[in-house]
């Protein structure tokens, strides 16, 4: 039988600060751990010097000694997270009985990470600049659009590409040690192809796992008073469970998608004009609309072997904001529920409660239709399809 953790008395603990190479002067140092006495909290004690704006602080558990760092670290409160202030004596509480009950270690280090509050890398994520947008179909009349409204979007950052089944399977590989016991396998085409057949619960709590895998604040939780992360499970949430002003990663709102898909273009059916071919997006041309060019068919290019015909992410030309496959290859999740007729002004983000949640961009097999920037789709949260995937928002 093992020893509980309460009957442990001493506990090593190891100070490896890390810092981007730009920011090598922020130093997380004089890293100490104990145990409260008859309980199964442990804290552990930090300084961080060489910086005085907030940063970004997380951390990782070792039971070997530091060979892994594989030890559940997910019920911490304290000096934890993003907007950390730097200084000495911080403290961050690791609730031990909550994560690693019944364990032992004579060789338990604790790795505190820091690092400072920095926009999304540019070479992977589009700066996406606030402003007013005419939302909805201003050409086709088509039943189901949105009906022309303006929109005022406030800015955030959104991913150039959809998420590849290759980011996929490395968040979940963090995230399956660190709490998140039930996120999807997914699949892919291939690894450079965008993950797909994942729910919209799935996609959600993965969010929170790469935000937590990089020191950064989660976004979503499954209380109103944003205390718990939601890492697993199908939890009912609304944006009242959203920390909207937390630096980590999370789904766009419809709004913000379509803004960001018309690239700064306006009254246009797609993110770079009023027609389409199969050299501008992966789509199924059936011949039935005037605005579709080209081949009949599905793209020739990827439409070989077994479905799905996704193609790799980037393959097409990107749109005004430099971000691709806006239109095709696969729709992509948006935060919202999906209400017919919600259209409020500035920064919507939904109603709040519907049965389904909105996707965006049409897919590899739809149509010129379903792939124009004002048409919306509509599925249950806890749907899988092989045409239907995501990618990353952050706010500013």
């Amino acid at each position: 039988m093992k020893t509980p953790l309460r009957f442990v008395t001493l506990l090593a603990a190891l100070a490896l600060a890390c810092a981007p190479e730009s920011q090598a002067q922020i130093t997380a140092g004089n890293v100490r751990a104990a145990q409260r006495a008859g309980t199964k909290l442990l804290d552990i004690d930090y300084d961080i010097t060489g910086v005085t704006t907030p940063v970004s602080v997380s951390l990782q558990i070792s039971s070997d000694g530091g060979t892994t760092w594989a030890v559940p670290a997910t019920s911490l409160t304290g000096a934890i997270g993003s907007n950390i202030t730097p200084g000495p004596n911080l403290r961050i509480t690791w609730n031990a009985g909550t994560d690693w009950n019944n364990e032992t270690s004579l060789q338990t280090r604790f790795r505190v990470k820091v690092s400072d509050l920095q926009p999304p890398e540019p070479a992977l994520f589009a700066f996406i600049p606030a402003g007013t947008f005419t939302m909805g179909d201003t050409l086709d009349g088509q039943p189901g659009d949105a009906q022309p409204h303006t929109v005022n979007v406030s800015t955030f950052y959104l991913q150039k590409n959809l998420v590849t089944k290759a980011d996929w399977d490395t968040v979940r590989a963090w995230g399956m040690l660190h709490g998140y016991t039930d996120l999807i396998v997914g699949s892919g085409k291939a690894s450079t192809h965008p993950v797909h057949t994942v729910p919209w619960y799935d996609v959600v709590k993965w969010c929170n796992a790469k935000s937590e895998q990089e020191g950064l604040t989660p976004c979503y939780y499954t209380d109103v008073g944003q205390t718990v992360v939601f890492r697993t499970g199908s939890n009912t949430i609304d944006y009242s469970m959203v920390n909207w002003a937390a630096n980590g990663y999370r789904l766009p709102t419809e709004a913000e998608w379509e803004k960001a898909a018309r690239g700064g273009l306006a009254a246009q059916r797609f993110p770079w004009g009023n027609t389409i071919s199969h050299g501008q997006a992966n789509f199924y041309n059936n011949g039935g609309e005037s605005y579709q060019t080209g081949a009949d068919g599905y793209d020739p290019t990827w439409s070989t072997g077994a479905q799905p015909y996704t193609s790799p992410v980037g393959s097409f030309p990107a749109n005004g904001y430099g971000l691709y496959d806006m239109a095709g290859n696969v729709y992509e999740w948006c935060w919202d529920w999906y209400e017919p007729n919600y259209w409020p002004g500035t920064d919507p983000r939904g109603p709040t409660s519907s049965s389904y949640r909105v996707l965006r961009g049409g897919s590899w097999t739809d149509t010129a239709f379903s792939v124009r920037c004002a048409y919306r789709s509509h599925y249950p949260p806890n749907s899988m399809f092989n045409f239907a995937g995501f990618r990353l928002a952050r706010g500013q």
